[in-house]
Order: structure tokens, then sequence, then C-alpha cells
């Protein structure tokens, strides 16, 4: 009898530990914006600095373009500038993650491999901060691997910079592998 009490109370105390875990690890995830309004979200944004990923590794300057279509959804073109001048170009569309919540979207690009395996190539887009009038942004993913700062502008000043950091680094995200963006004196024509 005794073993299977201690049996019983093994098992109790791991259910709550495994409990205590899972609502831990759902804390651990970065906290997003709540409510951006996509509309005042629309327009042209400019990746100030970025974590290192495949797609971008030519990358020296690069911008996005979002525009909401008829269906709530947002149009999404990303371009990238290498070091040689040459522009290149993604088309794609982002949804939201869960209906009526707009800091949570859903991105995929129109390309082969997307075609290849459609619902496959989803990436999360987590708007983890939005300046007030909609100027700046933090963007990443929950598992901390993608991270962008983007401005409505190709530059900002220094405090907002920093600004935008802390916020990332608030979240867990490690900023010293930051790629950032060239200087447009840099650029080959």
């Amino acid at each position: 009898m005794i073993k299977l009490l201690l049996r019983f109370g093994i098992f109790v105390l791991a259910s709550f530990l495994a409990i205590g875990f899972a609502h831990s690890a759902d804390n651990l995830e970065p906290r997003t914006a709540d409510n951006v309004d996509l509309k005042q979200y629309q327009g042209t944004w400019y990746e100030l600095a970025r974590l290192p990923m495949f797609f971008q590794r030519n990358c020296a300057q690069s911008e996005a373009h979002y525009k909401i279509k008829g269906d709530g959804n947002v149009a999404v073109t990303n371009r990238c500038r290498t070091m040689e001048g040459e522009w290149q170009e993604a088309i794609g569309t982002a949804s939201p993650q869960v209906p009526g919540k707009t800091d949570k979207l859903w991105v995929e690009f129109d390309n082969w491999f997307s075609r290849l395996l459609p619902g496959f190539t989803k990436g999360d887009y987590w708007i983890l901060h939005v300046s007030e009038g909609y100027k700046t942004a933090v963007v990443g993913n929950p598992n901390r691997k993608y991270l962008w700062l983007l401005s409505r502008t190709p530059t900002v000043s220094e405090s907002v910079k920093q600004e935008m950091l802390g916020k990332a680094r608030q979240q867990g995200y490690d900023t010293s592998r930051l790629i950032w963006r060239e200087a447009d004196s840099k650029m080959g024509k």
C-alpha cells in the first residue's frame, strides 16, 4: 500500500511539474504588440537590421512594402539590394494566424518551393512592438531565430536605435548578431 501511495504521489508531482513547465514555456514566447492597426502598418518599411538568415544572405539593403488586400490579408513585396546594386524581389501574402488578431501573421511567399509544398512554407511574422505613429517596428518569430528592426525611413537617430535594441533584448533576442543596413554611399551603382 505504501509503494502504491508513493507511486501515486510521484505521478501527481510529475504531472504538476509537467503542467508547470508547459505554462512556463508559453511564458517564454515573445510578447507581441497585441493590437496592430494593419491600415497604419501598411506602406513601406526599411530594414535597419536583421538577424542572419539564409534568404537574405546577399542583402545589403532591404525594404518591405505592405498593402491590405480586399480579403483582409496583406500583400507583401520584399525588395533586397545587393552590394553590387542589383535588386531582388519576393512577393507574398500575410494573413492572421488567429482570426481577428493582427499581431501574429503567417507570411508565405510565391516561389517554386511554396508552389511545390503549399502551406508548408508559411513563416511566423510576429509584430513585437510598433512605435506611436507607426514610425518603427520590431518584428520577430516565436523561437527568436528571426528578428527585424524596421523603420519608415532608411536611418534613425541613435536614441531610436537604442530604444529598438532595448525592446528586442527585453524579448530575449540576441542583438549582438544583428546585420545592419549598409549606407547608400557603400552601394554599387
